[in-house]
């Protein structure tokens, strides 16, 4: 049973944001390249975090 809301809502577009940030924005960037690298590989691994919580969520408690 896994959340489509977080996994499609909330990670894939953390991570597509991260990765545009660190990939097209930092280079850009003169001295805060590395500021602004880390902070789009922060958002695209926080992304990956919610996008495989959102799998693994469900609304009923799991009784084994």
């Amino acid at each position: 049973m896994a959340s489509k809301a977080i996994t499609v809502g909330v990670g894939i577009p953390m991570i597509v944001v991260g990765a545009l940030m660190a990939w097209l924005w930092a280079p850009l960037e003169g001295e805060m390249q590395n500021t602004v690298e880390f902070v789009g590989s922060l958002i695209g691994i926080l992304g990956v975090v919610f996008f495989i919580s959102g799998l693994f969520y469900t609304k009923e408690p799991v009784m084994h």
